[in-house]
């Protein structure tokens, strides 16, 4: 397999940046939207919490 890169797009800076501090460690990440995508994080978020309403946890059966 061929590692080939992509030459024609410019060098791109991310969208967003979190550090995160653990003891001694810091973390940070790197965050790049897709372009040109129409939904927005409130409408992502909007889906993650209908899907977790819908998964109603039931208790296990007991008899």
């Amino acid at each position: 397999m061929t590692d080939a890169k992509k030459k024609d797009r410019p060098a791109r800076c991310p969208d967003c940046v979190t550090e995160v501090r653990r003891g001694n460690t810091v973390l940070v990440f790197s965050g790049y939207f897709k372009e040109g995508a129409t939904a927005t994080a409130a409408d992502k978020m909007l889906k993650v919490l209908e899907a977790e309403s819908a998964a109603i946890h039931k208790p296990p059966f007991t008899a």
